[in-house]
């Protein structure tokens, strides 16, 4: 009866060791580690592999160093030239130093998401509508650069933003439409202008080269008929050569004898 309870006594106190040996090993992946705590007080950081925690005297934080996907929420943003849009965006970051991350603040995720939209709504206000349409790299790379800056006190290192989406409301998309439709209208009458004048410079050289010759300016009157006489209409229209007219002006003006 004593050896059964000898027996007993120590499958029990294997039992235990076994459970308390198993309570202390760990294993961390190749993107984790741990961060270590001996009775409260920080001692290290450990992993990735197997290591030995004592039991109740040591507690591990898992700490995850794969780049995190964040998706900031839409929010409502007024620009500099007072419109209000709404923006949404996303953040790509990871943990760099996991004692940082565990020790300075209570959830990095939350903190960062919260920060990310604050920070949103603080850089696009400065800037106007114009800017958030078609500078998004710059705005991108300047809010980036700023929480860069805010969560490396937490470990935290930003790698990219994104703005995914300004959306404009309706009446506002009608004012851009007019606007562009009008920025059209106006390169357009330039162009035409510009055309004009183009084509009078060319005019009052080609009349310069004739006027040098008077036997050019014979020839290029009838290679105009030429060309009317080719087209296939019932009338024809005699250019009347302003040497005439000037010189019938000229006998008119004469007083009579």
């Amino acid at each position: 009866m004593g050896m059964f309870a000898d027996l007993a006594f120590y499958l029990v106190v294997i039992l235990i060791l076994l459970l308390v040996l198993a309570s202390a090993i760990k294993i961390l992946r190749e993107y984790e580690r741990g961060v270590v705590f001996t009775l409260g007080r920080f001692t290290g950081v450990k992993g990735p592999g197997l290591f030995l925690l004592i039991p109740y005297v040591q507690q591990m934080m898992r700490v995850d160093l794969r780049t995190r996907v964040l998706d900031v929420p839409g929010q409502d943003v007024i620009s500099r030239d007072n419109v209000s849009v709404r923006v949404s965006a996303v953040i790509y970051f990871r943990v760099i130093d996991p004692e940082r991350s565990t020790i300075q603040v209570e959830d990095f995720m939350m903190a960062t998401s919260q920060l990310a939209q604050t920070t949103l709504r603080s850089v696009l206000g400065k800037h106007d509508l114009d800017e958030m349409l078609a500078e998004r790299d710059k705005l991108n790379s300047d809010i980036q650069e700023i929480l860069d800056a805010q969560t490396d006190a937490w470990g935290i290192k930003v790698a990219n933003v994104e703005i995914k989406h300004v959306d404009i409301n309706e009446s506002m998309i009608r004012a851009i439409a007019r606007q562009a439709e009008a920025e059209r209208e106006r390169r357009a009458k330039i162009i035409n202008a510009d055309g004009e004048q183009q084509a009078a410079a060319k005019l009052l050289e080609a009349a310069e080269i004739l006027a040098k010759q008077p036997e050019a300016m014979q020839l290029r009157y009838l290679g105009t008929l030429n060309v009317i006489a080719s087209e296939k209409s019932s009338t024809i229209l005699f250019p009347f050569p302003m040497e005439f007219a000037n010189l019938l002006l000229a006998k008119t003006d004469k007083p009579s004898q």
